[in-house]
């Protein structure tokens, strides 16, 4: 997921679902170049609901792009971070795109459709980065790189009811034997009014849920089909605000603020998305000796540190606020923060909110973590 906003003197693009978001009485912003709904109701209600019933989101900005080919594999364990040519058949894998120098261009998601075929998530304000970064890796490849993102809309399901919600879309076919077998980072298919429906179990909000694919003449009747049958448990509409909250909760990384070009994953505290001893893979050197590194932070009160807020041990500035809100289920502040190594057990720190410095505790990520 992405924070990176349309480039001046462009118009933000908007979603398939502008129609439906705009008859439940959204409120949008501009995000990853696109206009999306940031809130229907309140911050709050929305992120309760994802927690305890279920909340529906729509992802369509973000990039999905077909990798084919009988080296198809292979050249993704060359173009990616990950051991994508391990991934089996209807699973799915989190990894990244670096940048020559190790840098990172995108954190991205790729499913394994077929033996020679490769489903790339990419987020929106990065789509274009990671197609040519792709088209310009593949040579030498038996595979093809194709930008299907125009094609299709993403819709998320998420919370504990999400199952339950998915099982009861009347106009959904072959949807039981799909959730049956689908589970986290896997994915299955369906039909919804005939057409081929990909239903993956993964999301950003630390809940359990499904993220849908479905053909871009389908989505607002698929919208409008998951509201009607969660209504009787629980779910809301739900937007970025919610979104943000619950993956900060959940200690899910946010382009932009945790990853950009200059951090490495190592830094990220996502280092294990490169196997030990994986060679070969564009990115592979990226020593950067004393970089700061990202801890979790805790503190009491209600107020909140935020993007850009200083980190201080003592006097001394020590790290910056990458993310941070006022936790809705916690009921604490809590901020992602990168801060000098030395810096990342200190039981001294403090946060700098306009002048006055908050007591902070470091705190293992994730700050939240569901039950089952």
């Amino acid at each position: 997921m992405d924070a990176l906003e349309t480039p001046a003197g462009e118009e933000p693009r908007e979603t398939p679902l502008r129609g439906e978001h705009d008859a439940l009485g959204a409120s949008f912003t501009d995000f990853g170049g696109w206009l999306m709904p940031v809130r229907y109701s309140s911050d709050l209600a929305e992120h309760h609901a994802v927690r305890q019933a279920a909340g529906l989101f729509d992802i369509s900005h973000m990039g999905e792009l077909l990798v084919e080919g009988p080296g198809a594999g292979e050249f993704l364990d060359h173009a990616l971070a990950g051991a994508i040519s391990a991934v089996p058949i209807g699973r799915a894998k989190y990894t990244m795109i670096l940048a020559e120098d190790g840098g990172i261009l995108d954190d991205l998601i790729v499913y394994r459709l077929e033996d020679e075929a490769f489903l790339v998530i990419a987020n929106a304000g990065n789509r274009e980065t990671v197609a040519r970064a792709l088209t310009d890796r593949v040579a030498g490849f038996d595979a093809t790189v194709e930008d299907q993102s125009d094609d299709y809309a993403l819709i998320a399901l998420q919370g504990p009811a999400a199952e339950r919600i998915l099982a009861a879309v009347a106009q959904l076919t072959d949807v039981l034997p799909a959730l049956s077998g689908v589970r986290n980072y896997a994915w299955g298919s369906a039909f919804f009014e005939g057409e081929p429906l990909l239903i993956a179990r993964t999301g950003y909000t630390g809940e359990d849920g499904f993220e849908l694919l479905v053909p871009v003449a389908h989505a607002a009747a698929l919208w409008r089909a998951l509201l009607a049958a969660g209504e009787p448990h629980g779910l809301v509409p739900a937007g970025l605000a919610a979104r943000d909250t619950l993956r900060l909760e959940a200690g899910m990384p946010l382009y932009g603020h945790e990853l950009s070009r200059d951090i490495v994953p190592a830094q990220a505290g996502l280092g294990r998305v490169i196997p030990a001893g994986k060679t070969g893979f564009v990115g592979e050197h990226a020593p950067r000796a004393d970089a700061r590194v990202l801890i979790g932070l805790s503190a009491e009160g209600r107020r909140a540190g935020r993007a850009g807020y200083g980190v201080y041990r003592g006097d001394a500035l020590v790290g910056e606020i990458t993310s941070g809100a006022l936790s809705p289920t916690l009921g604490h502040p809590i901020a992602m923060a990168f801060v000098d190594p030395d810096a990342a057990h200190a039981t001294d720190l403090t946060i700098d909110i306009r002048g006055t410095r908050i007591p902070a505790s470091v705190t293992d990520l994730p700050f939240y973590r569901r039950n089952s």
